[in-house]
């Protein structure tokens, strides 16, 4: 198994480096960069050491061009690029290889709900129809047949999970309040003025509320696909954190239900899922999750209203660890190969 990164230097290219390093069935990486191409694959992540020599050796230990990268036909790419720039860039490996998409490029399938989110319209719409959105618990079947799987976000991920089951089971009703916390990760590895050190530590914030944030367009797009009559405020923050997610959704019950109940839905949804850990009676914690591709799904009835609690590690579930499961899936693989079903200490 031959497979590419794409921005390999940002945060999720840097992880996807290490998770593909360890991964049994990966034998050979070839990583990309247009700034730093030449140099030692190590150097990039000097974490990683000289460990990624022996799967780098059809490019000599360095990172290569995309020209490069596309005369070696790899099985599968790694797309960790912008969003609107992702579609573009991968065009050569389209109909040649599986394409795992990080960016939003493929996320949504409405052209007019895209352009709502990102301000035009989406980079290549006559591809949409065959992508699939890789939310692995969820469409895992699509998966195995897809050639184009748009990696959800971070955000979405942490939201739907717990949604969707009790959202196809008919169970919630009116609007969904999600509140969400993420570490500051989530934006990327180039250098901003609110990501720096002083601006973030000892602070926190709310950003972007309500419609206003491009992930309410994906969250709400798949809510839909399971209860069209249901609506969604958004409203994220940042927390001092560099790593890790946790949002509490609150929503109006349909008819009564116990906790129990509520926890039989799950175990019927998730208990096969390696990835979905249920903590009834417990309100989940990202430190638990972090270095993880887990998620942790908590929840409490109270009266007519139902709270949940889910965390995730951002860079793993909400990017390149979902993206490396996406692989496993499509490809066969043991569904946790290279990933890890534990939180780091």
């Amino acid at each position: 198994m031959k497979a590419v990164i794409l921005g390999t230097t940002g945060y999720t290219g840097m992880l996807l480096l290490r998770l593909l390093a360890d991964h049994p069935d990966v034998d050979e990486i070839i990583p990309v960069s247009s700034s730093k191409y030449g140099n030692p694959a190590a150097s990039v992540d000097p974490g990683i050491g000289k460990s990624i020599q022996s799967k780098t050796g059809l490019v000599n230990g360095k990172l290569v061009t995309l020209e490069e990268a596309v005369a070696l036909k790899p099985d599968v790419v790694f797309a960790g690029l912008p969003h609107l720039e992702s579609a573009k860039i991968c065009e050569p490996f389209f109909g040649k290889s599986v394409v795992i998409d990080l960016s939003a490029d493929f996320r949504i399938k409405d052209h007019e709900l895209f352009a709502r989110a990102y301000g035009q319209n989406p980079p290549r719409p006559d591809l949409l129809p065959q992508s699939v959105y890789g939310l692995c618990e969820i469409y895992p079947e699509d998966i195995k047949r897809a050639d184009i799987i748009a990696n959800p976000g971070c955000y979405p991920t942490c939201t739907l999970l717990p949604i969707i089951p009790l959202a196809k089971n008919g169970l919630l009703k009116g609007k969904i309040i999600a509140n969400a916390l993420s570490g500051i990760s989530g934006s990327g590895r180039k250098a901003k003025l609110q990501s720096l050190f002083c601006e973030r530590t000892e602070n926190t914030c709310a950003y972007l509320p309500g419609q206003t944030h491009r992930h309410f367009t994906e969250i709400l797009s798949q809510i839909s696909n399971f209860d069209s009559s249901l609506d969604l405020f958004f409203t994220p923050h940042l927390v001092p954190l560099k790593r890790g997610m946790e949002v509490t959704t609150v929503i109006e019950l349909a008819k009564p239900v116990t906790e129990a109940e509520i926890g039989k839905i799950y175990e019927d949804f998730y208990g096969d899922k390696p990835f979905v850990n249920l903590v009834p009676g417990t309100l989940p914690e990202s430190k638990n999750v972090w270095g993880s591709n887990r998620c942790d799904i908590g929840w409490q009835v109270q009266g007519s209203t139902i709270l949940l609690f889910s965390v995730i590690d951002n860079l793993v579930k909400g990017a390149s660890g979902q993206a490396v499961q996406n692989m496993n899936i499509r490809f066969g693989f043991k569904e946790t190969a290279g990933l890890s079903l534990y939180g780091e200490l």
